[in-house]
């Protein structure tokens, strides 16, 4: 079986050395010693400032949302935040989960990320921010959308789960927006087996959530906050900090399957558009094909012969139920119906590669 993805697994005895270090601190939580370790060096790594490790992807959103003030609850406001409708699900049920309706405004064609044109004609008195998301790790309009932010005093959190790494005119992507979430995903390119993180733009909102994710609580006797419990363990730590020992060959052989798929596909494929200004991190490969029809037959027929590959993102959320089914947005529908993320991970053979191929070239000319 060949899946979509795997988790990449750092070298054990490193991490081993880094466990035997817990069990001699018998520190396994509370801002140990390996997540202040990580914290600094992923700061270092990713040329940003005000980093917060969480134990999830998610709670990092709703950490953020809550941070910036997004989802403070109002008897005669009900807050809004607009967000793209082609995004993994956790983008939008974040901010229903935090009582933020999520407002759907239509993708850019060619980058698949939230088109700023759109963004306006949805602003109400309601709208309290926007959540871009910088699909596959492609850049959001940054410039474009501080500008309607600022125009609109309005938030801008970036849900950056795709972008770790990823560079924009030469600094990190991550700098944009009010805040800027990553998750740290066993699946994702660099990942903690299950975690996330924050990057603040402001010191005194990266303070605030500090005391959010360990349940208000500043001191011994002090509770200073409305809090949860988001925090990283040391565990998640040592796997994180080993990952990061080693994100060199990650990248480098993830690029390498990457330019093989781009290489050998066929010409009628749609790939994404991505900002010549972009340092890509070879996360994903998506592939939009002619039609629905031919995008289900490629799937179904990979699976048939052990390759999994995913409907990344499908369905457009604007039609799920649960976040109340909005009007349909026809650019994110379409291309939600016809994309396909092929395999990808950092031992991904030539071979395995070629089987895809040649699997997918026969249900095209067929």
């Amino acid at each position: 079986m060949i899946p979509v993805t795997k988790p990449y697994l750092p070298n054990r005895d490193k991490l081993k050395a880094y466990i035997d270090g817990i069990y001699d601190r018998q520190w396994l939580s509370n801002n140990g010693q390996l997540v202040q370790e990580l914290t600094q060096r992923l700061e270092a790594y990713l040329g940003v400032e005000n980093l917060l490790l969480v134990s999830n992807g998610t709670l990092a959103l709703q950490i953020a949302y809550r941070a910036l003030g997004v989802s403070d609850t109002d008897r005669n406001q009900k807050p809004e935040a607009i967000t793209t409708p082609f995004t993994f699900v956790a983008t939008a049920s974040s901010l229903k989960w935090e009582g933020v309706q999520p407002v759907f405004a239509d993708i850019d064609p060619n980058t698949w990320c939230l088109a700023p044109d759109n963004i306006e004609a949805a602003i109400t008195p309601n709208t309290r921010a926007i959540v871009p998301v910088h699909v596959f790790g492609n850049a959001c309009d940054v410039e474009a959308i501080d500008e309607i932010a600022q125009k609109h005093n309005l938030k801008v959190i970036y849900d950056a789960a795709h972008a770790f790494g990823v560079t924009y005119k030469g600094e990190s992507l991550l700098k944009h927006g009010d805040a800027a979430t990553l998750s740290f995903h066993a699946t994702k390119l660099f990942h903690t087996g299950e975690g996330g993180a924050i990057i603040f733009k402001r010191k005194e909102d990266l303070e605030r959530a500090k005391k959010m994710i360990n349940f208000g609580i500043t001191g011994p006797e002090s509770i200073e906050e409305l809090g949860i419990n988001a925090k990283m363990n040391e565990i998640q730590a040592a796997m994180g900090l080993c990952v990061l020992d080693e994100m060199e060959e990650n990248l480098q052989a993830r690029e390498q399957v990457w330019q093989r798929y781009q290489q050998a596909l066929p010409a009628n494929l749609q790939l994404q558009a991505r900002h010549e200004a972009l340092g890509y991190n070879y996360a994903y490969f998506p592939v939009v094909f002619e039609s629905e029809e031919q995008t289900v037959r490629v799937a179904a027929t990979l699976k048939e012969n052990g390759v999994l590959a995913r409907r990344y993102f499908y369905p457009s959320l604007e039609s799920v139920e649960c976040l109340d089914a909005q009007a349909a947005q026809p650019v994110s529908k379409d291309i939600a119906s016809r994309i396909l993320c092929l395999p990808i991970y950092a031992d991904l053979s030539a071979d395995s590669q070629n089987i895809i191929m040649e699997i997918m070239k026969e249900v095209i000319n067929g």
